[in-house]
């Protein structure tokens, strides 16, 4: 629907501006052909062509052919005095002109939705079509005037194509540098779009890992609810005892049910997690500017003034993005929060021992020795908002909960002075893009032979 109200807006305001762009002239030809202008309607003609896709050509030459031979005849009657049907009469090679224009278009067949891919076809095209329709007006000219058809002399031929090729190149220019601006803000626009999805599945994937924790501790609760009944029932000697061990049951069904909805709601958030293509894995340089990016608004958002920059090993292979954006987001927006109100976060990504060496180390904040073995542990935490309330301190924990259970480990040291620095280590087969070998099922195509 909105594209077709976009081709009617397009063909009305074709048919508006070519007449009027077609009053800017001058005659590059005496004599009998001295009614023979060159002007921008032509152009503008060719640009809403190229424009206009829910629109028959054949419909658009043979309208603009005729609102033109009708504005130009208004205008001679409004300036001279002359007989509307005279003035039509003479203007009528015009509409020749570009109703063959708008015909050539026909014989390429050009596919419109590539069309951007064929820039010098539609040149090469557009000056066939500009001298085809000059020889076609030129042509109406002779039989109006009741004259025999006479080929183009060669010098009119060549002032013709000299013609052509000047407003082609113009308006084809034109367009084609419109097209280039609108696809560089779509490519923006969608990397945008992209980058808040990644953010979006890390996220998800954060709460992924919480919920695989909460439904095993749902599953612990549950057996141990149901042991507590089998001791209750087997001891029960009275009605009060008896119903209380039958309440006790109740709740063990009761915790099992919610343990069988975490199931389900975390096999479903897995499907969107576990990720089976290469592109999950972005190179570590694209997925440090994206985190570092998320992580300047974020101490904007504060109103905290701190310099973020990078170190990125050049030999690293692509990395699972959502599980480095899970850890990494975490990471700095704990370093973002515990910087008062300025100072620096540098984030490296390394390679020792087959293992991926990440490391966050900011200025601006500190941490007392003997609570360095503590910033892990789930609960604890340092950082209160304006109302005084502590945060839920299970960002850290989170970290080396998901750390450890890819087979790697995270320590945070500080010169409890100024500077903090905490270092992850994750082997480099489970969070780059060899672990695709891992995860793709045993017939995919991009799994590997075994032979």
């Amino acid at each position: 629907m909105l594209t077709n109200r976009r081709s009617l807006f397009l063909f009305v305001l074709m048919l508006i501006l070519v007449p009027l762009a077609g009053e800017p002239k001058f005659h590059p030809f005496g004599g009998d052909f001295s009614n023979f202008r060159v002007s921008f309607g032509s152009p503008i003609f060719l640009l809403f062509l190229l424009w206009l896709r829910n629109i028959p050509l054949i419909l658009s030459g043979f309208s603009t052919g005729t609102v033109v031979v009708v504005f130009r005849a208004l205008l001679d009657v409004y300036s001279t005095g002359i007989a509307f049907p005279l003035a039509v009469w003479q203007h009528t090679a015009t509409f020749f002109y570009y109703f063959v224009y708008a015909s050539c278009f026909l014989m390429p067949n050009f596919d419109k939705t590539r069309i951007y891919n064929k820039a010098l076809q539609i040149a090469a095209w557009s000056i066939i079509a500009e001298v085809a329709a000059s020889i076609a007006e030129l042509s109406g000219m002779q039989i109006l005037l009741k004259e025999s058809l006479t080929l183009p002399s060669p010098e009119m031929l060549l002032k013709i194509s000299i013609i052509a090729v000047l407003r082609c190149f113009f308006i084809l220019s034109f367009f084609f540098l419109t097209q280039l601006y609108a696809a560089e803000t779509r490519l923006h626009q969608e990397q945008r779009e992209r980058a808040r999805m990644m953010l979006l599945i890390s996220n998800l994937y954060e709460e992924v890992i919480q919920l695989s924790k909460s439904q095993k501790n749902a599953e612990t609760i549950t057996r141990n609810c149901y042991k507590i009944y089998e001791r209750l029932h087997a001891r029960a000697d009275t009605p009060e005892k008896e119903a209380l061990a039958k309440e006790i049951l109740s709740l063990a069904g009761q915790l099992h049910d919610i343990k069988k909805d975490n199931q389900r709601i975390y096999a479903g958030l897995s499907a969107l997690t576990n990720n089976r293509r290469i592109a999950d894995y972005e190179s570590p340089k694209e997925l440090a500017r994206l985190i570092l990016d998320t992580q300047r608004k974020y101490a904007s958002s504060l109103k905290k003034s701190i310099a973020f920059s990078a170190e990125i090993s050049p030999d690293l292979p692509p990395l699972h993005v959502y599980t480095l954006l899970s850890l990494v987001n975490n990471l700095i927006a704990n370093a973002v929060e515990a910087i008062d109100q300025t100072g620096s976060i540098q984030l490296s990504f390394k390679e020792k021992a087959h293992a991926l060496c990440i490391k966050v180390q900011n200025t601006g904040s500190t941490i007392p020795a003997h609570k360095l073995d503590l910033v892990f542990k789930p609960g604890y935490t340092t950082k209160f908002d304006s109302e005084g309330n502590a945060s839920t301190g299970i960002g850290l924990n989170y970290v080396k909960d998901l750390a450890e259970s890819l087979g790697g480990s995270v320590t945070m040291v500080s010169d409890t002075e100024n500077e903090v620095s905490c270092t992850l280590m994750i082997p480099l087969e489970k969070c780059s893009s060899a672990r695709i070998q891992y995860l793709l099922p045993a017939n995919s195509p991009e799994a590997p032979r075994k032979d």
